[in-house]
This record gives C-alpha cells, structure tokens and sequence, in this order.
C-alpha cells in the first residue's frame, strides 16, 4: 500500500488521490500555501489523512522559518491558513489545535528545538493514528459474521488515514481473521471515492470486492444481499449524530427500514465534544463542477444549477454502534460518548 502522506527531505509528500486508480503519482509540498491547496483540491482527503495534513503542514512553516522575528503572528498565520481549508472534518481542527498547544509550550526554547519538536509532534499523531486505525479493526471485526456481505460508502480506508483504515480497517481485520466476507462498495458520486479509491485499496489486498452504483444499495438490501454496513465518519457530535460523505445518511434509513445493522468506524479524535448534536455541523459546499462533469468531461448543460454538499449528518437514531479504538460505542450515546472519553 503506498503511504498517503509521508515526511521526506523536509517536505510534505502526499499520493494524489485525484489520480487514482489510473496513476499513482506523488505530490510534494514544500510551503504551508502547498499543503493548504492540496487538502483544498483533494490530493489527500479523509478527515484523519487532513488532519495528519495540517499537523505537517504548520511543522513545516516554521522549519521554513530563517528568524524568530513575529513568531506568533507568523505561526498564526500557517494555522489560520490551515484552519480555512476544509470545514467539516474534525480531525482537521483537532490536529491543528494539538499543534498549536505544543507550539505554545515550547516556543521560547529557540528556534532550531522548537522546529524539531514541532516535527516530533506531527509524526507521532502518525503513527498514533495508524495504530488506532489497527485497534478500531480488531474492535469492530468482532461485529462481522463469519460469513457477511458488507456494504461501505465512500473511502474510509489507508487513504483516509495515516494507513490501514476505519472502516476498511474493520473489513480489513475481519479479513485477517479468515471470515468469509465480500464487499459492495458504493461509486459513491460526485467524486467517486468508493468507485476509484475503495476498489483500488481493497482489490489490492485481495479482498473480494464489488462496486454498486450508490441508487442500487437499498434494492440490494432488500433482496437480503447485505448483511450490514460500515462507514467512516468525519465528524461525530455528542449525541452520536455522524457527518460523514453526502450519500451515508440515505444509506443508514435504507438499513433501518430492511434491518440491517449500520456502523460507523472512527477515532476518538473525530469527535466533537463541544457539540451537542449533529444539527450544528458545518456542512461543506464544494465547487458545482464536481456534479456536472466526471473525469472532466461534462454530463449536463455546462450552466445547469447545481447543489454539492459534501456531506450529510446521519441522526443517532439510526446507527447501530459506534466503533472506535478504546472500544465499540452503543445507544444511549450521550452518556457512553463522555464515559469512553474519560
């Protein structure tokens, strides 16, 4: 698997996932400017991936830094920056913010320490991150029958993380443990995640896959082809309302109405603990063209309206556990959320 973003001769290396699955080809950033634009365009994407992102992003401003002439605001200004990129994704913020605390502690030890601990820092939410994504797999095969079809939307895998996965890292477990399982993986429109990532990733690790159009899911499920469905999330509000990719919340009332379990696979660090419910998330509006063209070519009139939220919120209601590295979160969330996060 190649690394979705990695640390390398002081610069920020990403895999562009616009590329994928025809191309694997590398992008390197070498300024704050660089990083921002790449999780603005999509090059990496994933809400742990843009997180880990950031976190590189403002170690690598300030090793760019000659002097320590305007410390604070130069700092102020590679966080705000990176802060702007994308709104929806916890992680993002929840990395920067990291950042930022240790930036504080340690900023009048000199410059030269303070680039090195601030590069520390980054790599360790890294390989944190990676490990987390192996204990949500152990945690959440436990869920999978030995013999299952799983249905998964859009791509919660190594390239939405620092490797290995949320959800894919579930299916990836389970897999591990010789359950006989096979996956349904939404196309997942309009940027087509599920179709060009989720089949990449798990075609490589020989797990048998099968991509749906995201209008087949519910036709499927009623015909008793799923036996359950797990999604990432890229935010999760204290009552367990879940944003995730626009597609999710139509795939968890489906799953209701034919009774078919619907997970979601996330860390800790996806969670909102300043937000009561997911009616405050900010939903992200991404650039029209994303619907009316695929692959760049357009499949509409070039003037035509368009609406492209790039996220739902998926009510608490409707999901059937939460699965994280310390443990799998069931209803009533409210309170087992605050107890997990002791």
């Amino acid at each position: 698997m190649l690394p979705t973003i990695a640390w390398e001769n002081e610069s920020v290396i990403m895999v562009d996932q616009r590329k994928l699955p025809w191309k694997e080809e590398y992008l390197s950033c070498r300024t704050v400017e660089q990083v921002a634009q790449a999780i603005e365009k999509m090059v990496i994407r994933g809400a742990p991936a843009i997180g880990l992102a950031a976190a590189y992003g403002l170690a690598l401003g300030v090793r760019n830094l000659k002097t320590e002439k305007n410390l604070d605001r130069v700092f102020a200004s590679f966080y705000q920056r990176l802060w702007r990129t994308r709104p929806t994704a916890r992680n993002l913020f929840w990395a920067l913010e990291r950042m930022k605390k240790i930036y504080e502690e340690n900023k009048n030890l000199g410059l030269n320490r303070l680039k090195n601990i601030l590069l520390e820092e980054a790599k360790a939410i890294e390989e944190e991150d990676l490990k987390t994504n192996k204990e949500i797999g152990e945690n959440g095969q436990e869920l999978v029958p030995a013999e299952a079809t799983i249905l998964t939307h859009c791509n919660a895998g190594a390239l939405a993380t620092a490797g290995y996965g949320t959800a894919l890292g579930v299916i990836r477990a389970a897999w591990a443990r010789g359950k006989k399982i096979k996956v349904l993986a939404d196309e997942t429109r309009p940027f087509l995640q599920g179709a060009r990532l989720t089949c990449w990733e798990l075609t490589r690790d020989g797990i048998p896959t099968t991509l749906i159009a995201d209008s087949m899911a519910g036709w499927l499920m009623r015909r008793g082809e799923v036996s359950l469905v797990i999604v990432g999330a890229d935010r999760i509000a204290l009552n367990g309302d879940t944003a995730n990719k626009i597609g999710t919340y139509s795939l968890a009332v489906l799953a209701k109405e034919n009774n078919i379990p619907f997970y979601v696979a996330a860390p800790l660090s996806t969670f909102d603990f300043n937000l009561k419910s997911g009616e405050n998330i900010p939903i992200e509006e991404r650039h029209p063209d994303e619907v009316r063209k695929v692959g760049g070519h357009l499949i509409t009139l070039p003037e035509i309206p368009v609406k492209n939220p790039a996220f739902d919120v998926t009510p608490a209601r409707l999901i059937t556990a939460i699965i994280t590295e310390k443990g799998i979160i069931r209803p009533p969330y409210g309170k087992n959320i605050l107890r997990l996060r002791k």
